[in-house]
């Protein structure tokens, strides 16, 4: 019989230097999984709750004592000596062990480590790669990566308001081929911006954050790299986070490095003429978590053509998903587990969302570390897309490389 024999935690750093929690199950059997939880900057009010410190004295505020010491005391208390290792009865004693719905008691940093450590000490014991163990023996489907090689919004310190421009390289007969061809564009852009004596310094998820006279522009930018580097629309789309969220007050939207108001209706207008006027197939965030109304009118009038992706309207959340999947509000789901708190949670919600019809797209957060758990769980459900960042710094090409291993895994 298996059971968990140990868990512990610790306080380590994430790609932003800012600290973050690392936990470690180890079974009975000697197998162990260790797994760090990501932290966002542009969050959703409706996420769970990150646990932090607020002692000015240490890390600004932002240390995770409190959330490491919940591991190592009462979730290791609740869950060393349980003699099961299925990942639902586990994730159900730490949230029962919190006893609120945004996990503010325990933190969701502190719940997710242990549930994805957990996934991989299983995973280890049964002697499988932790996308089989979670995925199944049939699987074959890779992910088509959303590369974000241009930053602004709360991603960079420049005067662009849209959060991330992606590169899509849907036109790719693996996944290896669809990393080259972004890999390529990347480096194209950066000669074109060095060209124009525009900055090369990039944002929090690599991709370069000049200063630039418009969101258009930099449109324009990545298409010229993109035909730089040799390439079309056939086989390179793009995709944008709007991350509209970050603009909206009392029932408009302020988009801060314009210094212009919008109401829904104009944001709505533009995303169309964009989506007329560029390759664009999917549109993150377009509008507020709080804009129903707004959200319910961009999908009757652009669903039909591009994906609509809910990330802070949904927060990987099953109730406002449901809410979402009732008002036909989106037609996408953005998939960050650190949103919701642990693996179970995560796995019903693609669920529910795959049932009616909304397409997952497992996404790291711009706050990351080396674990690369997104990428087996992006080849686990069968993802179509995921977002790991620009092929630039190693917390966003560490899951690129993980799934060049797993292909070639599939493969031989």
């Amino acid at each position: 019989m298996k059971k968990i024999a140990d868990v512990k935690a610790l306080e380590v750093l994430d790609s932003r230097g800012n600290p973050t929690v690392c936990a470690q199950v180890t079974l009975n059997d000697g197998a162990r999984g260790v797994a760090i939880a990501p932290s966002g900057a542009s969050t959703g009010a409706y996420e769970a709750i990150e646990l932090r410190d607020n002692d000015s004295t240490r890390f600004g505020g932002k240390g995770v004592k409190k959330a490491v010491e919940n591991i190592n005391g009462p979730i290791a208390k609740a869950l060393i000596g349980l003699e099961t290792v299925e990942q639902h009865i586990a994730d159900s004693i730490m949230l029962e062990l919190d006893g609120t719905e945004n996990k503010e008691n325990l933190g969701a940093n502190s719940i997710l480590a242990v549930s994805m450590a957990l996934s991989r000490a299983a995973a280890e014991s049964y002697k499988l790669p932790l996308f089989r163990y979670l995925g199944g023996i049939s699987l074959r489907k890779m992910p088509v990566p959303m590369m974000n090689i241009l930053n602004g919004g709360a991603h960079a310190s420049n005067n662009v308001d849209i959060q991330e421009f992606m590169i899509v390289p849907k036109g790719a007969e693996s996944f290896g081929e669809a990393l080259r061809i972004g890999s390529e564009i990347y480096h194209c852009l950066g000669k074109i911006l060095s060209e124009r004596g525009m900055s090369t310094g990039v944002g929090d998820e690599g991709g370069f954050a000049p200063n630039i006279s418009s969101d258009r522009e930099a449109l324009e930018l990545i298409c010229q790299s993109i035909q730089s580097a040799g390439y079309d629309e056939k086989t390179v789309s793009l995709a944008l986070d709007v991350a509209s969220s970050e603009w909206y007050q009392e029932d408009k939207y302020f988009m801060p490095k314009r210094g212009k108001y919008l109401n829904s209706g104009e944001l709505i207008a533009i995303m169309e003429e964009y989506i007329n006027d560029f390759p664009i197939i999917s549109i993150e965030d377009p509008l507020s978590e709080d804009d129903w109304e707004g959200w319910c009118a961009i999908t009757k009038r652009l669903g039909d053509r591009v994906r609509l992706v809910g990330d802070d309207l949904f927060v990987t959340n099953r109730r406002r998903l449901k809410k979402g999947i009732k008002l036909k509000a989106g037609n996408s789901i953005l998939i960050k587990p650190n949103q919701i708190g642990t693996v179970s949670e995560t796995l019903e919600v693609i669920e529910l969302g795959r049932k009616n019809g909304y397409t997952p797209i497992i996404s790291h957060r711009s706050g990351e570390s080396e674990d690369t758990f997104i990428a087996d769980l992006s080849v686990a459900v069968g993802a179509e897309f995921i977002k790991s960042g620009a092929p630039c710094r190693s917390e966003r090409t560490s899951k690129y490389n993980r799934l060049i291993a797993i292909e070639n895994s599939l493969i031989f």
